[in-house]
């Protein structure tokens, strides 16, 4: 599988509220660009839109979350200029949605995944999550 190379780093901090303040400013920046739902557009998926709005509701059901957001903005760069083929696969609980699973690297070389799910009906694209991989 294919790995992107982003050109950002992780948000730098020690504590949850000083990483989560960096991250709501890149993402209101490009909250602010549209007037309904925040969206990114991939390169992977032909220009087409990601939306970001599920990914927040998301993050704080997990524990991790600190580790996870910190990612925020390489997960950005990836979707938006990544044109490696990710690992896709359809959930045994839904068959009515894809998951995209695309793998990229940060400037200082950690490697983590950045998860798209595709709903096969309406085409809609959402950004669900961003983990480490260890």
């Amino acid at each position: 599988m294919e790995v992107y190379q982003t050109k950002t780093n992780i948000i730098p901090g020690t504590n949850f509220k000083a990483v989560e303040n960096i991250a709501l400013v890149k993402f209101k920046a490009i909250r602010n660009k549209s007037k309904r739902t925040p969206y990114v557009r991939s390169a992977y998926f032909k220009k087409q839109k990601v939306f970001l709005n599920i990914f927040w509701s998301h993050l704080h059901q997990k524990r991790d979350r600190m580790e996870r957001l910190r990612y925020f903005d390489c997960a950005i760069d990836l979707i938006k200029k990544s044109k490696c083929t990710p690992n896709i696969f359809v959930p045994k609980s839904s068959k009515n949605e894809k998951l995209h699973r695309f793998l990229g690297k940060t400037k200082d070389g950690k490697v983590f995944c950045v998860q798209i799910k595709e709903n096969i009906r309406t085409k809609r694209k959402d950004l669900i999550s961003m983990f480490p991989l260890k």
